[in-house]
């Protein structure tokens, strides 16, 4: 690995041998804004970004770790660096940058409500805004003075699973001047909401739709959406629990954002229900793919 400095930043270079490109990592990035803490991030550029002058739009993953090596609560990985090379190699999608970001503590940065309710235990929560505002005001713009990105937010992607995957609708929706396309896999819209068997609330009640139905019902502003979920129950409790609700969870939004919203299928909204899928990496890995292509295809999307 070769160090250097970028934007006043310090940073790796290093190749992993993937087809689809090279990283640049900071271990300890601190570029400002609300609650700044040293974060690491890697920042996966195009093969050919060294030889060619091209701009190109960007992806920020949440759950940085798993993003392109094994990591998280079971060592597993979206693969994303293997992925993007063989959508590459068919011309399926156009290039990308893929910033992945670590998480400081993700229970608090990527939640609006406790995920658990006060009553049952404490649990660290409801950071979502202020994360959303580092992104779209101190980590974008980084990004943006520091790579040829395409800077509009027709062209960044947000993106994430589970926690992540509601951070990721959050962001996009809170702040559609930076973020134009959300990919929610998995994600937690039933934080706030479920615990165990009970149901408190209809989604269309929530805080959540509270907070983002402005953008939501701007139809000149607010993001493209993908939202995703798999149908496997057994497995364990991240299955017949979480990915339960997630399901439930994942049909109500859809169907408010179709019938409330405006959403269509297919131009500004992408649902896909994975029969085989449960709540892990290994899932999201496979489903990754169908994003891409929908939000980047080059030909027909899914």
């Amino acid at each position: 690995m070769v160090q250097f400095e970028k934007g006043g930043q310090i940073a790796w270079f290093h190749d992993e041998g993937h087809s689809a490109g090279f990283f640049h990592t900071y271990d300890r990035l601190q570029v400002g804004g609300d609650g700044d803490a040293p974060r690491k991030i890697h920042v996966f550029l195009p093969r050919e970004y060294e030889t060619v002058v091209d701009e190109y739009p960007v992806i920020y993953m949440n759950d940085g770790d798993t993003a392109f090596f094994r990591g998280g609560a079971i060592g597993q990985s979206w693969w994303t660096g293997e992925t993007l090379g063989e959508l590459y190699k068919r011309n399926a999608i156009a290039r990308v940058i893929v910033v992945a970001i670590y998480a400081l503590n993700r229970d608090r940065e990527y939640t609006h409500e406790p995920a658990v309710p006060r009553w049952i235990r404490q649990v660290d929560c409801c950071g979502v805004e202020a994360y959303t505002q580092y992104l779209a005001d101190a980590l974008k713009p980084f990004i943006d003075r520091s790579y040829r990105t395409i800077p509009d937010p027709r062209q960044t992607t947000i993106m994430g699973s589970s926690h992540g995957g509601l951070a990721a609708f959050y962001s996009a929706c809170r702040r559609p001047d930076a973020f134009g396309n959300a990919a929610a896999l998995s994600p937690s819209f039933w934080v706030g909401l479920d615990t165990g068997t009970d149901t408190f609330l209809p989604l269309h009640k929530s805080s959540l739709l509270e907070l983002t139905a402005p953008t939501l019902g701007d139809r000149d502003r607010r993001p493209r959406l993908w939202l995703d979920w798999g149908l496997r129950k057994d497995e364990g409790f991240h299955n017949w629990f979480i990915e339960n609700n997630t399901v439930k969870r994942g049909r109500e939004m859809a169907e408010l954002l179709r019938e409330q919203f405006g959403y269509v299928l297919g131009r500004d909204l992408w649902t896909y229900e994975d029969p085989e899928g449960e709540h892990s990496e290994e899932s999201w890995a496979r489903r990754l793919p169908l994003v891409l292509q929908a939000l980047y295809g080059n030909g027909d999307r899914p």
